[in-house]
């Protein structure tokens, strides 16, 4: 039977790579972490200046230290809240939603959720913000409407849960520009398959914004879409039905001003 012969370092040898290490890592850890010996309170004071200051990578660095160091502490929350705004104000989007979900659901009884869920909605309503400006340089057909709805999702958790919060009434505000925004989207995505010729696409694209958005403003054009739409597919029935309601509930529409459902060939978007 052979037996692997065992590697055995010179005692000298070893002596050196020892010491070698340990000069290395207390030389390492010379100035490394300056925070070190600061007390929480003066780490919390530090990172908040440095967010004030705009200094927003330096700032997430120092909130990450505090809530590791104050674990189990308001103070840890406060720091991790924080967190997740440097965070946002520095561009990394999703890491920001990320915190503030495990925020959330680590601290649901927090008196800062309310805060919490407002900020992801804020982070979400931003990252969508100015949309109708830039549709018509895009594929209409192709857009994500999902950062919308997860705004709204946020707002109206935090109207539903804290009517009483001070972020309540700009939360509800801004509910009220997210579905007018969504409809106006729907509507434009119907008028896009509309002027390629696919009607039923279309009407399709138009009853849903009837359906899900009827007191938005866009609902007028979306009812007008649909009974163009029908027109052209020879779905009479269908046609009067949306020149019904249209008429019903838009008596003064300008639509039915430039024609009606049987308008001539003329684009009606080119009135807007």
């Amino acid at each position: 039977m052979k037996f692997k012969r065992s590697v055995v370092r010179p005692f000298g040898l070893v002596l050196s790579m020892l010491l070698a290490s340990w000069l290395a890592s207390g030389c390492g850890s010379t100035g490394k972490d300056e925070t070190s010996a600061w007390s929480t309170e003066k780490l919390y004071s530090e990172a908040k200046q440095e967010a004030d200051n705009g200094s927003w990578e330096r700032a997430g660095k120092l909130y990450e230290r505090l809530e590791g160091r104050a674990a189990g502490t308001l103070l840890a929350q406060q720091a991790q809240i924080e967190r997740a705004y440097v965070l946002y104000k520095s561009g990394e989007k999703a890491q920001a939603l990320s915190t503030l979900e495990r925020f959330i659901k680590l601290h649901p009884t927090s008196p800062a959720v309310d805060y919490a869920l407002y900020l992801q909605g804020i982070i979400n309503f931003n990252d969508n913000l100015g949309i109708l400006g830039s549709l018509a340089r895009q594929d209409l057909a192709e857009r994500d409407q999902q950062a919308s709805r997860d705004s709204y999702q946020s707002f109206k958790q935090l109207v539903q849960q804290f009517p009483q919060s001070r972020y309540t009434d700009d939360a509800q505000l801004r509910m009220n520009y997210i579905v007018n925004s969504l409809a106006a989207y729907e509507v434009h995505v119907a008028r896009y398959y509309f002027r390629r010729g696919a009607y039923v696409a279309a009407a399709n694209r138009a009853q849903q914004a009837v359906q899900e958005f009827q007191d938005s403003p866009s609902a007028e054009e979306a009812l007008f879409i649909m009974a163009r739409s029908y027109d052209r597919l020879g779905l009479e029935q269908l046609r009067d039905d949306a020149d019904r309601v249209l008429r019903k509930n838009y008596p003064n529409s300008a639509f039915l001003a430039s024609g009606g459902v049987k308008a001539p060939a003329r684009a009606w978007w080119q009135f807007w």
